[in-house]
């Protein structure tokens, strides 16, 4: 899948002045069924995470405190998206190398998934992402 399919989604968002409410649901506002959420939390600040891809996983990656980029390369381009709102997310599809970095302090990242974990899914050889990419793996 090629980069522009990865895009930035707005959750809903009801305003209260007592305090904002946003929601996700499987199929409507992101393009798959939930199976898997997971989080990253007291991520020190210069570390990055990630750095994989995920053959068949959809993934949606919402920050639900602070900011953190996520870098996604599909082989031929690479984007950096900067999320800092819980009332957006990044959709990544299959076939997308990631990695996260340049988390503030307090930072946490919730990661919804299309699939319960599965290690032979990932890919976590940027040499063999690109192989596979190319049509040679």
């Amino acid at each position: 899948m090629p980069l522009e399919d990865c895009r930035i989604i707005e959750l809903p968002k009801i305003s209260d002045p007592r305090g904002n409410l946003s929601f996700i649901e499987s199929g409507r506002q992101i393009p798959f069924d939930i199976q898997r959420v997971y989080y990253l939390y007291d991520v020190p600040g210069g570390s990055d995470r990630g750095s994989h891809a995920h053959k068949k996983l959809h993934q949606f990656i919402v920050a639900m405190s602070g900011s953190f980029d996520v870098v996604l390369d599909d082989g031929s381009e690479k984007k950096r998206f900067h999320l800092n709102r819980s009332y957006y997310g990044l959709y990544v599809c299959p076939m997308m190398w990631r990695y996260l970095d340049n988390f503030s302090s307090g930072g946490v990242c919730m990661v919804l998934a299309s699939a319960h974990y599965d290690e032979a899914d990932y890919i976590r050889d940027y040499d063999l992402f690109m192989k596979k990419v190319l049509g040679d793996a």
